[in-house]
């Protein structure tokens, strides 16, 4: 059984690697919510079909590992969906308010050395320690 550091190291080299790709590929950077915000807001015209094999391989990697091995995995997310739409309407508004995601900010922005991304990445940590801190204190987490 792999333990969750391996796991988790993992992930990241593959995520940092796909993001290098992305950008040595078409030299942009690898945000999914950008890439998603295009397709959504109707400015991705002219690249359209390469964002959407990108959302296709989002939805489809999981999947395919779900195949290999149907075991499910315990994420501890609720089963309150009104919740869950909620949270993730909520993160959406906060990518597009914050110029980009944890993918484009916190992996491209930090390995560029970019001062935004910095700075978006650790607001997104102090929030995030914040409202758990916050629904913790207040039972609901």
């Amino acid at each position: 059984m792999m333990t969750d550091w391996i796991a988790g190291a993992l992930g990241g080299l593959l995520i940092g690697g796909a993001a290098a790709l992305y950008l040595l590929g078409n030299g942009r950077i690898m945000g999914a919510s950008g890439i998603l915000g295009g397709l959504v807001d109707g400015s991705a015209r002219q690249d359209r079909m390469e964002r959407l094999a990108f959302v296709a391989a989002l939805i489809a990697a999981p999947a395919l590992l779900r195949l290999a091995d149907p075991t499910p995995a315990e994420t501890g997310l609720t089963g309150n969906v009104f919740l869950i739409i909620a949270a993730g309407l909520l993160v959406g508004l906060g990518t597009r308010i914050g110029n980009g995601c944890t993918s484009g900010h916190g992996v491209c922005g930090i390995s560029r050395l970019s001062l935004r991304g910095i700075l978006a990445t650790v607001t997104f940590i102090a929030a995030g320690m914040i409202t758990v801190a916050t629904l913790r204190f207040l039972g609901g987490l």
